[in-house]
Order: structure tokens, then sequence, then C-alpha cells
């Protein structure tokens, strides 16, 4: 299966470094006797633990790279110094991208610090980091990896390349060729399944002759792949900033209520009888005769203003918020049921559930100031404090008919990112 082992001495990123080729086989140094003039192969344990589960994941994948570039030699055919020089660039190459992959997980220092960057974007640039630098090391395995290794490991390839790849896609239709050639059933293909088995010797053949294709066909997979990661990542960024905005915007309106409550007042006066009752969410006036009005024996008469501006109360936009911030924390947990779960790295149905809230906050603070402006026929005349927290209620949870449009495209977007059971469809027949 391979042809020479190579000697390896630790290095400082946890990875094995490269002596010269020894003729015999290594052993393992646990079952090496004393004095043993083999060479031994030394892999230092997986660094970590990690605090994060992708971080986890980019460090064992790593190690298993590292493992699989030590355990392949030069294939026989490539016996001339030229491919086994190019191999050892290859190999050397493969320790550059893992070293790269490992300092994302374990989150180094950025080099250089550059300018400020808000930390979701420093933690896509490490996921993407990891992952590009990941592909890059399987695709240069896959250039030095013998042909008995690449049969074995074409039906998970074909998968990855459906996965990403469209089906009009002519790198994505060579590489089912391929797959054909070497009998790999496939389930968009099943009228070619009549091909009869071809014997391993003649599949080895077939994968020395389209060697220089395979790794650069699921190269192109991986990149699709990243991308879609990309987008992903992108999406929720824009998800966040705008969460992030709409919260600063309901604190901002509350602290305005707290400090100017007459500014922008949640009172209704409804009218009954030519008597007025000015209502607030958290207080309201006794009853009144407007100024201007005919009097009634009992009641006194005051300008309607100057009861507003006494009824109101700092509390009142606060109060309104939290309840339409409660109202949309209903309707986040109610949307629970539809989500499907993903295996993503990025948070996104997180993401989509704080977003509700502070925009739960504001409408109810903006449905309440179109009833108020009488925009809403009808209801322009809450009778008590409780009807104005329950419309506040009800507007809280009216979020939903905007945020279900971000919701939608929040799903198109995952379901961008096609997982093992999600592959991309095939062509319907003519």
């Amino acid at each position: 299966m391979m042809d020479t082992w190579h000697r390896r001495r630790r290095s400082g990123d946890g990875s094995a470094t490269a002596a010269q080729p020894r003729d015999k086989p290594a052993i393992p140094a646990s079952s090496a006797a004393p004095g043993d003039e083999w060479a031994t192969i030394d892999i230092r344990a997986i660094q970590g633990p990690v605090p994060e589960c992708w971080r986890e994941q980019v460090l064992t994948r790593a190690k298993e790279l590292e493992a699989l570039s030590l355990w392949m030699g030069p294939c026989d055919e490539q016996d001339n110094s030229v491919v086994l020089e190019n191999g050892e660039v290859l190999k050397k190459a493969i320790g550059v991208h893992l070293k790269a992959a490992r300092q994302a997980a374990r989150g180094d220092r950025l080099n250089p610090p550059g300018r400020f960057r808000l930390p979701l974007r420093r933690y896509g640039a490490r996921i993407e980091r990891a992952r590009s630098n990941l592909d890059a090391a399987e695709a240069h395995l896959l250039t030095l990896a013998p042909p008995s290794y690449i049969v074995g490991q074409m039906p998970s390839l074909l998968n990855h390349v459906q996965r990403h790849l469209l089906p009009t896609d002519p790198r994505r239709q060579e590489f089912e060729r391929i797959a054909q050639k070497l009998g790999i059933k496939d389930a968009d293909h099943p009228s070619h399944q009549e091909r009869k088995d071809s014997s391993p010797a003649d599949k080895e053949t077939i994968v020395k002759d389209e060697h220089r294709k395979i790794p650069n066909i699921v190269r192109a997979a991986s990149s699709a792949a990243l991308r879609e990661h990309v987008r992903l990542g992108s999406f929720q960024y824009v998800l966040i900033i705008t969460a992030a905005l709409m919260t600063v915007l309901a604190i901002g309106v509350a602290i305005t209520g707290f400090f100017r409550p007459t500014l922008i007042p949640m009172c209704f006066a409804p009218e009954e009888g030519g008597v007025v009752t000015v209502v607030c969410p958290t207080h309201q006036s006794q009853p009144f005769v407007p100024t201007g009005q005919p009097g009634q024996p009992g009641v006194q008469v005051a300008d309607i203003d100057d009861v507003v501006q006494a009824t109101a109360k700092p509390p009142d936009l606060l109060v309104v918020e939290l309840v339409g911030l409660t109202a949309a924390a209903i309707a986040a947990a109610a949307a629970i049921r539809r989500i499907k779960g993903s295996s993503e790295r990025y948070g996104l149905p997180v993401s989509l559930a704080a977003l509700k809230l502070p925009t739960g906050a504001i409408t109810a603070f903006l449905g309440l100031l179109l009833m108020r402006g009488q925009f809403v026929p009808g209801l322009s005349a809450l009778d008590t404090s409780a009807q104005i927290l329950a419309w506040a209620l009800v507007f809280g949870y009216a979020q939903q008919l905007f945020t279900r449009l971000v919701d939608q495209q929040g799903q198109t977007v995952l379901d961008g990112v096609r997982g093992a059971d999600r592959p991309q469809p095939a062509p319907s027949p003519p």
C-alpha cells in the first residue's frame, strides 16, 4: 500500500515533521525493542480541548489528514526523482495548510492584527480559514494518494460532488462519468447500473488515467461548499447587525420616554357624556370637562394638554415596550416548532429569534402611536390602561407579520447549505 515510511519528529504546532526515508518500515514506538535502529513515527496527541464544537472538529480532521499524509508514500509507477521531489513539496504544503487550520481552531491572534472588526466577523474568518486549509490539504492528499486509496474513497467523493455542484456543471458530469466507469452505484443514474463490475486492477487503471481530474473536481466541490457557508455567515452578519440596531432604537425610545414622558405620550382621551378621562399605560386621570365645553356639576374643568402632562409618567413607554417584547418572545418560542435544526456552525435560528425581541418592542410602540393618531378608525380612544397594554401585546406579537419573511429567507439560505441528506437534485429525464 505504500513504499516508504518517513521518520518524523515533533514540532511546536502539534504536527509531525519529516526526516530522511529509511529502507525498513517503521514500527510503533511503544513496541520498538531497546536499541532498535528502525525508524519510528511520533505523532503528538490532539491539542485541546477547545471551547467550541467546530474547533474540535477542525483539530480532529487536521490530525486525521496528517496521519494520512504520513501513511501515503510515492506510488509504484512514480519512481523518478522529479515526482518524488514534487511529492515532498505537496507534503510540505499539507503541513503548512494543517498548521494554518490548527491556528484558526485554537484562536491564535490575528497576524497582522488589522483594524477593529466585530467578533462575528473574526469568528467567521477563522471558520473560513480552517475550512479552506483543510480542503486544500485534502486535495493535495488526493493528488498524492495511490489509486487503491482513491477507488475506496470514490463513493464518498461522488456524494460530496453531487451535494455541492449543480447537475448541469460539467465538472460534476465528468466526475459521474468516472464513477460510472468504476461501477459505483448512483441513485441519480439508475439506468447505468447494468454495467458489470470491473476487477480491482481495472478500477485502479481507470483511476490512474483520470488521476488529474479527480482532485481538481473534488476541490471545486469543496470551494462551492465554502461559498455556501460564506453566504450563510454573511446573512447572519446582516441579521445580527439589524437586531443590534433595532435594540438600540428600542432602548433609545424607552430612554426618551423616561426623561421626556410628554414628548410622545401613549395616552388616550375617551369621552362619555361630555366628560373626558385621560388614560395612559400606567396611570389615568380623574374625569374632567375640557376647557371650552359646558361645565357639569361636581366635575372639574381643565385643559386637556395640562391633564395629559400630569398623567403621563416616565415608565409608560418602557412598560409598553416590555409588553411588546414579551409578546415577541412568545412568538419566537412558538416559531421553535418550525425549526428543523442544523449542523452548521452558525447559529442562524437563534439569530432569527433574537431579531423578534426588539422588533416586538418597536411594533408595540408604533402600533399604539398609530392608534393615538386615529390611523385605525374606531380604535382611537381606549378606555383603560389595561386596554392599552392589551393592544401593546397584540402589536408586539404582530411583529411576526414582518419577521416571518425574514424567517423564510433564513430557511432558504440554510437550505442552500446542503447536508448529506440534501444532495443537489438530478435533472428530470426528458
